[in-house]
Protein backbone atom coordinates (compact mmCIF):
# COMPACT_ATOMS: atom_id res chain seq x y z
CA UNK A 1 0.00 0.00 0.00
CA UNK A 2 1.75 2.99 -1.28
CA UNK A 3 1.30 6.28 1.00
CA UNK A 4 -0.51 8.85 -0.11
CA UNK A 5 1.87 11.45 0.98
CA UNK A 6 5.22 10.38 0.23
CA UNK A 7 4.80 7.35 -1.76
CA UNK A 8 6.38 5.00 0.64
CA UNK A 9 5.56 1.75 -0.28
CA UNK A 10 5.77 0.39 3.48
CA UNK A 11 3.33 0.46 6.14
CA UNK A 12 2.28 -0.92 8.93
CA UNK A 13 -1.99 -1.35 9.89
CA UNK A 14 -3.02 0.16 13.69
CA UNK A 15 -6.28 -0.79 13.62
CA UNK A 16 -8.73 -3.15 11.09
CA UNK A 17 -12.58 -3.21 11.41
CA UNK A 18 -15.52 -5.22 9.94
CA UNK A 19 -17.98 -2.96 7.99
CA UNK A 20 -20.70 -4.25 6.22
CA UNK A 21 -19.52 -4.30 2.70
CA UNK A 22 -15.87 -5.01 3.77
CA UNK A 23 -13.15 -3.91 6.58
CA UNK A 24 -11.41 -0.54 7.59
CA UNK A 25 -7.91 -0.24 8.04
CA UNK A 26 -6.27 2.49 9.68
CA UNK A 27 -2.17 2.70 8.83
CA UNK A 28 0.70 4.51 9.48
CA UNK A 29 3.54 5.02 6.21
CA UNK A 30 6.98 3.72 7.84
CA UNK A 31 8.72 6.50 6.18
CA UNK A 32 7.13 9.66 6.79
CA UNK A 33 4.82 8.08 9.93
CA UNK A 34 1.94 9.99 8.58
CA UNK A 35 -1.48 7.91 8.99
CA UNK A 36 -4.13 7.38 6.57
CA UNK A 37 -7.24 5.14 5.84
CA UNK A 38 -8.07 2.59 3.41
CA UNK A 39 -10.92 0.23 2.84
CA UNK A 40 -11.38 -3.17 1.50
CA UNK A 41 -14.11 -4.53 0.00
CA UNK A 42 -14.38 -8.03 -1.44
CA UNK A 43 -15.42 -8.75 -4.82
CA UNK A 44 -16.04 -12.11 -5.63
CA UNK A 45 -16.18 -12.34 -9.39
CA UNK A 46 -16.02 -10.58 -12.33
CA UNK A 47 -19.12 -8.93 -14.11
CA UNK A 48 -19.27 -7.97 -17.79
CA UNK A 49 -22.23 -5.20 -18.39
CA UNK A 50 -23.53 -6.49 -22.22
CA UNK A 51 -23.89 -2.69 -23.77
CA UNK A 52 -26.90 -1.98 -26.39
CA UNK A 53 -24.80 -2.11 -29.03
CA UNK A 54 -23.37 -5.41 -28.10
CA UNK A 55 -20.11 -4.59 -26.50
CA UNK A 56 -19.14 -5.85 -22.80
CA UNK A 57 -17.05 -4.23 -20.80
CA UNK A 58 -16.25 -4.77 -17.47
CA UNK A 59 -18.74 -3.37 -14.43
CA UNK A 60 -17.93 -0.34 -12.96
CA UNK A 61 -19.48 0.51 -9.54
CA UNK A 62 -18.19 4.10 -9.75
CA UNK A 63 -19.72 4.78 -13.29
CA UNK A 64 -23.15 3.87 -11.66
CA UNK A 65 -22.57 5.81 -8.72
CA UNK A 66 -21.53 8.43 -11.24
CA UNK A 67 -24.41 8.49 -13.39
CA UNK A 68 -27.25 8.08 -9.71
CA UNK A 69 -25.12 11.31 -8.02
CA UNK A 70 -25.98 13.27 -11.64
CA UNK A 71 -29.37 12.42 -11.22
CA UNK A 72 -29.18 13.33 -7.53
CA UNK A 73 -27.92 16.34 -7.41
CA UNK A 74 -29.11 19.09 -5.19
CA UNK A 75 -31.72 17.34 -4.22
CA UNK A 76 -32.39 16.68 0.01
CA UNK A 77 -31.33 13.29 0.19
CA UNK A 78 -29.65 12.26 3.59
CA UNK A 79 -25.92 11.79 3.33
CA UNK A 80 -24.63 8.23 2.71
CA UNK A 81 -27.54 7.40 0.82
CA UNK A 82 -26.67 6.87 -2.68
CA UNK A 83 -23.61 5.36 -1.69
CA UNK A 84 -25.95 2.61 0.06
CA UNK A 85 -27.96 2.29 -2.90
CA UNK A 86 -25.44 1.85 -5.50
CA UNK A 87 -24.20 -0.91 -2.90
CA UNK A 88 -27.05 -2.36 -2.93
CA UNK A 89 -27.33 -2.78 -6.46
CA UNK A 90 -24.10 -3.94 -6.80
CA UNK A 91 -25.11 -6.78 -4.24
CA UNK A 92 -27.97 -7.89 -5.85
CA UNK A 93 -25.44 -8.38 -9.44
CA UNK A 94 -23.47 -10.41 -7.26
CA UNK A 95 -26.02 -12.10 -5.76
CA UNK A 96 -27.88 -13.50 -9.50
CA UNK A 97 -24.50 -15.34 -10.02
CA UNK A 98 -24.18 -14.62 -13.36
CA UNK A 99 -20.37 -13.28 -15.05
CA UNK A 100 -22.41 -11.23 -17.66
CA UNK A 101 -25.72 -8.48 -17.00
CA UNK A 102 -27.67 -6.59 -19.80
CA UNK A 103 -26.77 -2.64 -19.08
CA UNK A 104 -30.86 -2.66 -19.68
CA UNK A 105 -31.48 -5.03 -15.96
CA UNK A 106 -28.89 -2.58 -14.57
CA UNK A 107 -31.05 0.35 -14.92
CA UNK A 108 -34.10 -0.76 -14.69
CA UNK A 109 -32.52 -1.44 -11.12
CA UNK A 110 -31.47 2.10 -10.95
CA UNK A 111 -34.55 2.97 -12.16
CA UNK A 112 -36.96 1.36 -9.42
CA UNK A 113 -34.68 2.44 -6.69
CA UNK A 114 -34.96 5.90 -7.95
CA UNK A 115 -38.24 6.02 -7.89
CA UNK A 116 -38.78 4.78 -4.78
CA UNK A 117 -36.01 7.35 -3.34
CA UNK A 118 -36.70 10.62 -5.17
CA UNK A 119 -38.59 11.08 -8.16
CA UNK A 120 -37.07 14.31 -9.93
CA UNK A 121 -33.67 12.36 -9.54
CA UNK A 122 -36.09 9.28 -11.02
CA UNK A 123 -37.33 11.89 -13.64
CA UNK A 124 -33.63 12.84 -14.46
CA UNK A 125 -32.38 9.42 -14.36
CA UNK A 126 -35.06 8.30 -16.72
CA UNK A 127 -34.46 11.37 -19.01
CA UNK A 128 -31.42 9.73 -20.10
CA UNK A 129 -31.68 6.32 -19.72
CA UNK A 130 -35.05 6.04 -21.87
CA UNK A 131 -33.68 8.59 -24.28
CA UNK A 132 -37.13 10.43 -24.67
CA UNK A 133 -37.86 11.18 -28.58
CA UNK A 134 -40.24 14.10 -27.35
CA UNK A 135 -42.05 15.98 -24.09
CA UNK A 136 -45.09 13.53 -24.71
CA UNK A 137 -42.53 10.58 -23.86
CA UNK A 138 -41.58 13.05 -20.89
CA UNK A 139 -45.23 14.06 -19.89
CA UNK A 140 -46.25 10.28 -19.44
CA UNK A 141 -43.42 9.61 -17.91
CA UNK A 142 -44.15 12.59 -15.03
CA UNK A 143 -48.05 11.41 -14.96
CA UNK A 144 -47.32 8.46 -13.75
CA UNK A 145 -46.06 9.53 -10.68
CA UNK A 146 -48.83 11.49 -9.82
CA UNK A 147 -50.31 10.18 -6.79
CA UNK A 148 -51.88 11.28 -3.82
CA UNK A 149 -50.33 13.84 -1.68
CA UNK A 150 -50.25 11.43 1.41
CA UNK A 151 -48.06 8.94 -0.45
CA UNK A 152 -46.12 11.32 -1.41
CA UNK A 153 -42.23 10.92 0.60
CA UNK A 154 -41.62 13.79 3.27
CA UNK A 155 -38.52 15.02 1.55
CA UNK A 156 -39.80 14.79 -1.88
CA UNK A 157 -41.41 18.48 -3.41
CA UNK A 158 -44.63 17.81 -4.60
CA UNK A 159 -45.23 17.46 -8.37
CA UNK A 160 -47.61 20.35 -10.51
CA UNK A 161 -51.36 19.39 -9.20
CA UNK A 162 -54.60 20.69 -10.59
CA UNK A 163 -52.73 21.93 -13.75
CA UNK A 164 -51.78 25.32 -12.06
CA UNK A 165 -48.43 26.98 -12.77
CA UNK A 166 -47.09 30.01 -11.15
CA UNK A 167 -45.62 32.14 -13.60
CA UNK A 168 -42.26 34.34 -13.35
CA UNK A 169 -44.45 37.46 -12.54
CA UNK A 170 -46.52 35.24 -9.46
CA UNK A 171 -49.27 35.09 -11.68
CA UNK A 172 -50.97 31.95 -12.03
CA UNK A 173 -51.89 30.76 -14.93
CA UNK A 174 -53.78 27.37 -16.24
CA UNK A 175 -52.41 25.24 -18.74
CA UNK A 176 -55.17 25.55 -20.68
CA UNK A 177 -54.38 29.59 -20.99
Amino acid sequence: MNCPHCGGQESKVIDSRGLDEGVRRRRECLACKTRFTTYERVQPHDIFVIKKDGRREEFSRDKLLLGIRRACEKRPLPTGIIDKFVDSIEAELYALGKSEVSSSYIGDLAMEGLKKLDHIAYIRFASVYREFADIGALKEEVDSLAMPRELIPKNQLPLLSDGTVTAVGGRKRTQDA
